[in-house]
């Protein structure tokens, strides 16, 4: 099962890395509008602070993904 993980639990410099390395995954898909990493990162950032997504660990796994609070 899935561990939420708190963004503001995270140093400045895990959230980003974690963030870029979301954003930058093969087949990550942003819409019909090509967005800049800076813009892509941004968004997500936005969507943690407001609570639209949450990141997640599975131990199983040892992955660390960000999902749409929704879906939990």
């Amino acid at each position: 099962m899935p561990i939420v993980v708190p963004y503001d639990t995270l140093s400045e410099d895990t959230l980003g890395r974690v963030i870029e390395e979301f954003v930058t995954r093969a087949g990550t898909d942003y819409g019909a509008h090509e967005k800049t990493l800076e813009q892509k990162i941004a968004d997500v950032r936005r969507q943690l602070v407001s609570g639209e997504a949450t990141i997640v660990f599975d131990p199983e796994t040892e992955r660390v993904d960000i999902v749409l609070t929704n879906r939990l």
